[in-house]
């Protein structure tokens, strides 16, 4: 009888993970450096390695998991603190993002992200792991001017469209959609129209929550497989918006 595939993760990450976020400082990780390499990153980056494959095959051939260690799916720790009042050097969680090959041809942030000016905002899949604070999900974050136009034009051209990606039983249960809006309705949209909350939307991002214990098993790569599929209409109606293979 075969035996069960290990858990991607384990409580260390997390304890890793707490332990960072009582000594944030430079002189705790350099002496716990080897723990960040065996608990969170190299788990991380295995993880993502696993996932190629799979998301190509059941989600879709235009996202990728990356593993290299910089530049890829996986979000540096080291945090950018030169305009932020928090000086803390270190990122207290693991982010790790699976985007559309379309960006390849775009250069990627030293945090993984699209770089910007110049960069584009295809819609995404996310997972993000934090003790007490794990969630999954995707969509178009903190889009640049021009990406929210088009978005919103779409929708008031398909609104049924929009309306069947992201109102629906299956995709309800597990999802809501978060991010930040406008206080009013943006110019030239009627603050009547039957979606002006969502034209109101300046993040079309989807999240959902996941446990630790989750995170911490052995079926945790079909679980997020699952959840992207569950999210993937909502990405897909946002790849079309702009113009993208899904």
């Amino acid at each position: 009888m075969p035996s069960k595939p290990a858990a991607p993760f384990t409580p260390a990450t997390f304890k890793f993970l707490r332990d960072l976020k009582r000594n944030n400082n430079r002189e705790w990780f350099t002496a716990h450096k080897a723990r960040y390499e065996a608990e969170l990153k190299e788990p991380c980056l295995r993880f993502i390695a696993a996932l190629d494959a799979p998301l190509k095959a059941q989600i879709s051939e235009q996202y990728v998991a990356s593993a290299k260690a910089v530049g890829g799916s996986l979000f540096r720790i080291y945090r950018d603190t030169r305009f932020s009042g928090d000086k803390t050097p270190y990122k207290t969680h693991a982010g790790m993002t699976f985007f559309h090959q379309a960006t390849k041809a775009v250069a990627r942030g030293s945090d993984g992200s699209n770089a910007s000016p110049g960069r584009l905002d295809a819609p995404l899949f996310y997972l993000h792991l934090e003790p007490g604070e794990c969630f999954i999900g995707g969509g178009v974050w903190h889009g640049q001017p021009e990406t929210l136009k088009r978005i919103r034009s779409y929708m008031v051209n398909n609104p049924a469209s929009w309306k069947k990606a992201t109102r629906g039983s299956a995709f309800s249960k597990v999802y809501s959609l978060e991010g930040d809006s406008l206080s009013r309705p943006p110019a030239g949209y009627d603050p009547a129209h039957e979606l002006i909350e969502d034209l109101k939307r300046k993040d079309y991002v989807c999240t959902a929550t996941l446990s630790e214990e989750q995170v911490c098993s052995p079926d945790f790569p079909k679980i997020v497989l699952k959840h992207f599929a569950t999210a993937a209409p909502m990405i897909d109606w946002l790849c079309g918006a702009l113009d993208l293979d899904f």
